[in-house]
């Protein structure tokens, strides 16, 4: 027979005066001699200490010989036991709570593009019911990116004082919640304008928030498949959103796209609470708890933004090539996510299902070639190339082979929708080696600042959003060719920005100080 008893330390019955000293519980464990008894664990937890020990036995002692503690001995939490059933369900009960927060966060980013490219579906229909021109169109569509631009650095302030979990939270909610509104204030144009420029604000503070969270939660070992796995969830959310969203407006109609994909977000908000608050900081091979404050001061935030080398950056020929060729390759990336569905539906005379289905190839196709660039351009570097050819190579090939594949998509020669279609596909997708070119050349040159290095850049890159698929809508509706108003500003744009990346673009770390400034 088991017998197990439990003897309390004598500082279990000091005097008051000395209830400073931490009590303690001392467990000893008496096992019998049979063996055929299943193991299980039993669980002893002592909050007083505030530890939680975890002990495995290979015997469970019965119930009742199991001897009960003086009444008078002030024992917390009682011994418990669990059967391996309990122990494993839900299925996702043991996982580390870092993969769950970047589950989740990666999940928000499904959801994020889903969202984004909702309307480029929907605003085929919408117009239709409206009345719409292209220009109309094209300033509803640009509308987003007045948001997503005037939030990027904010962000990454807000992120800094108030923690990446926070701003994430907040800025899903407000996607969401907007997204949910458009069917409600379609009619009324301002309205219209004003719940999108609040997508694009809530999507816009979100890549920030979840750098930030990553950086809390995630060991450098592992951050690397951290990020690729975080922001992978980018490309998954355009397939789904382009696959998606034509059958439901087939099934039902474009309203329900808007209210079913924001439902989607209000419910991962509410799922996103059920995860334990608690962020743990990873340095080297120290692991330290933190909580944000919410009450973070206004002395904080100023004090951020005065220690940042502004000046110092600006004084770089790097930094403006870095700024110039997130532009150019912004204009080419955002005037097709928003125009190309339409120009396929229009010029190729494809139904709208066909066309949302045409419209994934490109995100679908640049899936394979991230990975396939990023293991190049590692193997160069690995074999003696210097760093700076490396991104050269990969940007000019992100560049050129778009601005080719426009110019034989423009061009009338005669060729069927689907090789088109195909060229097209072609294109986008190898300009996703801009991964390995421009994206990477924040950390090369510097580090510390990197993540600030990103947000001008990517204030800038959001620009094209803004004037580039309103102007794509105006060019059409004035020269009714597609070819004047999407493809040739694109193509200037590729080309310009290779000649500037390959003339000014450097690798070499650089020293920004506030010195300098």
């Amino acid at each position: 027979m088991a017998r197990l008893t439990l003897r309390p330390h004598n500082h279990f019955f000091s005097s008051p005066s000395h209830t400073h000293k931490q009590p303690f519980l001392s467990v000893y464990t008496i096992f019998p001699h049979h063996h055929h008894n299943p193991l299980i664990k039993s669980r002893v937890k002592c909050s007083a200490s505030g530890t939680e020990r975890v002990r495995e036995s290979k015997k469970l002692p019965p119930k009742d010989s199991i001897e009960d503690p003086k009444p008078q001995l002030p024992i917390p939490e009682v011994l418990s036991t669990e059967t391996g059933f309990e122990q494993n369900w839900p299925p996702w009960k043991n996982i580390p709570q870092r993969y769950k927060l970047i589950g989740a966060t990666s999940l928000a980013f499904v959801i994020c593009n889903m969202d984004k490219v909702n309307l480029s579906i929907a605003i085929i229909p919408m117009s239709h019911q409206f009345g719409w021109s292209s220009s109309v169109a094209g300033l509803v569509q640009s509308s987003f990116f007045w948001g997503y631009a005037l939030s990027q650095l904010p962000g990454g302030w807000l992120s800094k004082i108030f923690g990446g979990r926070k701003v994430l939270e907040i800025g899903v909610f407000t996607w969401s919640f907007a997204t949910a509104l458009v069917p409600l204030l379609a009619g009324f144009m301002p309205g219209l304008i004003f719940s999108r420029i609040l997508v694009g604000i809530g999507e816009g503070v979100s890549p920030s928030a979840a750098t930030d969270l990553i950086a809390r939660t995630i060991p450098v070992k592992e951050r690397s498949r951290a990020v690729g796995f975080v922001f992978g969830g980018l490309s998954l959310g355009s397939v789904m959103g382009l696959l998606l969203a034509p059958p439901i407006i087939e099934s039902f109609n474009w309203e329900s796209v808007f209210y079913l994909f924001g439902l989607l977000g209000v419910g991962w908000f509410v799922g996103f609470q059920f995860l334990n608050e608690e962020e743990v900081s990873y340095k080297g091979n120290e692991i330290s708890t933190s909580h944000k404050s919410e009450n973070a001061t206004k002395e904080e935030l100023g004090s951020s933004l005065k220690e940042i080398p502004w000046k110092s950056f600006f004084q770089s020929s790097a930094v403006w090539a870095m700024i110039y060729t997130h532009f150019c390759g912004s204009w080419g990336h955002y005037t097709c996510l928003s125009w190309l569905p339409t120009y396929f539906s229009e010029a190729l005379n494809l139904n709208l299902t066909e066309a949302a289905w045409v419209s994934i190839l490109p995100p679908l196709a640049s899936i394979v070639v991230t990975s396939l660039a990023s293991q190049f351009a590692d193997y160069l570097i690995t074999n003696g190339v210097e760093t700076t050819t490396v991104r050269k190579i990969c940007q000019t090939i992100a560049f050129v082979s778009p601005a080719i594949c426009m110019t034989l998509s423009s061009v009338d020669i005669g060729l069927p929708p689907w090789e088109i279609v195909g060229i097209l596909t072609a294109g986008l997708a190898l300009s996703s080696f801009a991964l390995s070119g421009l994206y990477c050349t924040h950390q090369d040159i510097s580090p510390e600042y990197a993540s600030i290095l990103l947000g001008i850049t990517n204030t800038v890159g959001a620009v094209p959003g803004i004037v580039g698929v309103a102007l794509t809508g105006f060019l059409l509706d004035s020269t009714h060719s597609w070819t004047m108003s999407l493809f040739v500003p694109s193509i200037f744009f590729y080309l310009t920005g290779t000649v500037v990346w390959l003339a000014f673009a450097s690798s070499e770390p650089q020293t920004f100080t506030k010195e300098d400034s």
